[in-house]
């Protein structure tokens, strides 16, 4: 049987995963209004890679609207979360190049105050270690 503290967690899960959801949708899609309706005001958004923070959603909003690169495609892995912490994996392509990506959301009243995103570049499997893998899709 479930307590009541679980049954506000669990429907509290349902909503922070339904705006996941809109949010990648609107990414995919291009819709950068709705893309950044998940985001606090004040949010802030790293790129541990490039050592870049970009503080607010007008500005997360403006920078990725300015992108010079097309989106030419987008899909999501799988997303796992447990109460204000989320974890999408995805991959983007931009003019054809896949972007592995995983993005770490911390939520605070339904809406994401931190974001950090990793980007990773596919590389060729080194033949040495082929007796113990297989390929992946």
């Amino acid at each position: 049987m479930m307590d009541e503290h679980s049954s506000q967690q669990s429907t509290q899960e349902k909503r922070i995963r339904d705006a996941l959801e809109a949010h990648w949708r609107a990414s995919a899609a291009g819709d950068a209004i709705a893309e950044h309706d998940i985001y606090d005001d004040d949010v802030i958004c790293d790129y541990p890679q490039s050592g870049e923070r970009i503080f607010g959603r007008s500005h997360l909003q403006a920078l990725r609207s300015h992108h010079p690169g097309k989106l030419s495609g987008f899909q999501v892995k799988r997303m796992l979360g447990r109460g204000d912490l989320w974890i999408t994996e995805y991959t983007i392509l931009y003019q054809g190049h896949p972007a592995y990506t995983v993005s770490i959301m911390e939520f605070r009243d339904g809406k994401v105050v931190h974001e950090t995103q990793y980007f990773a570049e596919p590389f060729e499997a080194p033949a040495w270690r082929s007796q113990w893998v297989q390929k992946a899709e």
